[in-house]
């Protein structure tokens, strides 16, 4: 039974992942988060690199950080299409490998759902952030209508087990504040055309 969820984790999961999340909605919801990115970036889950062509020419450069191996050799065409230079250059959002202040901005696109200490994560990228910097984010997490929540509840340990760790009811801003970062821009919806239980989203940049 591991190894099969081990198969399903590093060698399916990823390329459902980069089928499912390259959709129009999504896509104008990465070009959202993208559009006021710029200098030297870290991107906690970088994928199979879909927030690639949104990023702005104001961005100088790339550090991503990803734990599947898969996730960035499918990435690879998008990494040589783009006119940033990437460096894959971490596994774990949860212990960066940067130093302190040396970065302009952090972009998450529906990660924090993921990582087991998103708190510790969080941490990190305000230990990373310069003076000045911005974290840029979209996720999904707890709904803002309670009879949501009771369902997304209800559902969170199948998803945990299809999703390969992803947790419907997160308190994202809650999180974000926990990690020692001020939210400066919060807009909370649910993404049109998804069963509300796994459409609610919060978009926002804290800093």
């Amino acid at each position: 039974m591991m190894v099969a969820m081990a198969f399903y984790r590093d060698t399916v999961f990823p390329r459902v992942m980069n089928l499912l999340m390259d959709n129009e909605q999504n896509r104008k919801i990465r070009a959202r988060v993208c559009a006021d990115l710029q200098g030297d970036m870290v991107e906690l889950g970088f994928g199979t690199g879909l927030n690639l062509p949104h990023l702005p020419a104001a961005v100088t450069g790339l550090r991503a950080v990803e734990p599947s191996a898969l996730g960035v050799k499918i990435a690879r065409d998008r990494i040589a299409a783009s006119s940033i230079p990437v460096m894959i250059a971490g596994l774990d959002g949860q212990a960066l490998p940067f130093e302190n202040h040396s970065a302009d901005a952090v972009l998450c696109t529906w990660t924090l759902c993921t990582i087991p200490d998103a708190v510790a994560a969080l941490r990190e990228v305000r230990r990373v952030l310069r003076p000045g910097g911005t974290f840029h984010f979209v996720e999904h997490g707890a709904a803002p209508e309670s009879g949501v929540r009771r369902w997304q509840d209800r559902l969170n340990g199948l998803q945990q087990r299809v999703a390969c760790g992803c947790n419907l009811n997160r308190d994202i801003p809650a999180l974000i504040r926990a990690g020692g970062l001020n939210i400066v821009r919060l807009d909370i919806y649910y993404t049109p055309g998804q069963p509300k239980a796994f459409a609610s989203a919060y978009e926002g940049v804290a800093a």
